[in-house]
């Protein structure tokens, strides 16, 4: 490789060097930081507190705004906030659903979850559903101020920043609760919001963009709702093997969900400390994710896509015959280490192969809007269906509760045997 080779490198790096990369680095780690705080974090606390397995499991279900998001999304996209006009429309929403999130992280961190497990159900969805606001915010402020040559940096750079968030919420928040106390833990973690907070005060409003003229004839309210939902809708149906392609996005990844809804309950069942959970599970459990990610990315360059969440899928249900055998080993700190190490490295790598699937089942026309409704359809079937994962703990042992989690994945990836035959498959699937 030249020098000139090099100098073209150094010039394409320099896009990190940005300050807007900062901006976004930030608004990552603040949208990052509430998901642990709603249910895996709070998982262990409820755990705790003698919540029984299948209440917990339930507690799945406050992840539900994650899944329906689409449906307000349109109108924090398209309407200003009265009260917050001044700051403009992206930073008025974003702030506002900041300043709100805070305050439901405050009241979780100040309910007790043994005397009232309804009021922390009901503040923990609340927690998510500003969460998931503030999801839509930070994405829409993120393409409004890049150009299209810097959204490859910019992805790179918020998922770093949601990782970074993700491992504060749950091996931060865990080490907190060990030493000081739960309250303490939430309390902190709603402190640690105003970094969005402060990101968006010292950022500037992206202009926003001239509305596309509606077809004559056609009312601007009802051209908008069409162009923004029906559409979107209407192009996806027309592909063959849709409602199957559905049914497959539901279920690829259900086997893993169901094993990690009752995930934290069984190590402190096991005798696992919070601080041992929070670091082999929260910090080395994030770099087995990370590295299974790379992984399957370099797989699926190899392989395709439809071969790779094939072989990824394998290994993703495999995985969870590790759990069995924890199950039957008890406490053991090394066990537990490659136990989540394997099913975080191969959970890594089958997200990786399903992202590329998913972004390749989408229209270019539609890519934003179908990719939404694609990624909350997945999130369904973590959230709702796997919400009975804690009626099954309650009822089986971990080892037999393991085993089902792990044929839970087979559904899956039958139907995705099916559909290598005879659906079309996505532009992104040719090896």
């Amino acid at each position: 490789m030249g020098p000139s080779s090099f100098s073209r490198w150094f010039e394409a790096a320099a896009v990190y060097r940005d300050r807007r990369m900062l901006a976004i680095l930030l608004l990552g780690f603040s949208s990052g930081l509430p998901l642990a705080l709603s249910f895996q974090t709070l998982s262990v606390w409820l755990t705790e507190s003698g919540v029984d397995k299948t209440a917990i499991g339930l507690f799945a279900l406050v992840g539900l705004p994650y899944t329906l998001k689409f449906l307000w999304a349109p109108l924090m996209d398209r309407l200003p906030l009265p009260l917050f006009g001044r700051l403009g429309r992206r930073r008025g929403w974003g702030i506002a659903t900041q300043l709100a999130l805070m305050g439901a992280v405050l009241g979780l961190g100040a309910s007790d979850p043994a005397a009232d497990p309804w009021l922390t159900a009901a503040l923990a969805m609340g927690v998510a559903f500003c969460s998931a606001s503030q999801d839509i915010v930070v994405d829409a402020y993120r393409v409004d101020i890049l150009e299209e040559r810097s959204y490859g940096a910019g992805a790179a750079t918020i998922v770093l920043g949601y990782r970074m968030g993700m491992l504060v919420s749950g091996a931060g928040a865990l080490y907190l609760a060990d030493w000081f106390g739960w309250q303490a833990a939430y309390t902190a973690m709603a402190a640690l919001v105003a970094v969005g907070i402060a990101t968006l005060l010292l950022s500037p409003e992206p202009r926003a963009p001239e509305p596309e003229p509606a077809p004559a004839g056609t009312p601007g309210r009802r051209h908008w709702l069409r162009e923004m939902v029906v559409d979107p809708f209407a192009d996806f149906m027309r592909r063959p093997e849709w409602l199957l392609i559905l049914l497959f996005i539901l279920l690829y990844k259900f086997g893993d969900a169901v094993a990690g809804v009752m995930s934290n309950p069984f190590y402190i069942e096991m005798g696992f400390s919070k601080s041992e959970i929070a670091s082999v599970s929260k910090i080395f459990g994030l770099g087995a994710t990370i590295a299974g990610g790379f992984l399957g990315g370099v797989v699926v360059s190899r392989m395709g896509v439809m071969k790779s969440l094939l072989v990824c899928g394998f290994l993703q249900m495999a995985s969870n015959l590790m759990f069995v055998v924890q199950a039957q080993a008890g406490y053991h700190l090394g066990l537990l280490t490659l136990t989540i190490g394997l099913e975080n490295l191969s959970g890594g790598m089958g997200t990786a192969a399903f992202v590329a699937y998913l972004s390749g089942l989408c229209n270019p026309a539609y890519t934003a809007t179908q990719y939404a409704l694609l990624s909350s359809f997945m999130a369904f079937g973590r959230t709702v269906l796997a919400s009975s994962g804690g009626w099954l703990a309650e009822r089986l042992d971990w080892v037999l509760f393991f085993l089902l989690s792990t044929a839970a994945a087979l559904p899956g990836l039958l139907l995705l045997a099916w559909l290598m035959g005879r659906a079309p498959r996505p532009r992104a699937a040719a090896p």
